[in-house]
């Protein structure tokens, strides 16, 4: 079966602080050529921090 045209744009986000993959997000590759860094919640860090694209 061939895959998913979802599961091509999709990137992991890696908390800065403690390093582990917490969430999942999509990026249009086309447009967005830089890393995404968002603030999202670490539940390890139990806070904020700041979320960097990690690679695959």
């Amino acid at each position: 079966m061939s895959e998913s045209k979802f599961s091509k744009n999709l990137i992991k986000l890696r908390c800065e602080t403690c390093k582990r993959v917490n969430y999942y997000s999509r990026k249009n590759k086309k447009l967005v050529e830089r890393k995404i860094e968002m603030s999202k919640f670490c539940k390890f860090c139990r806070k904020h921090t700041k979320h960097k694209e990690a690679k695959k």
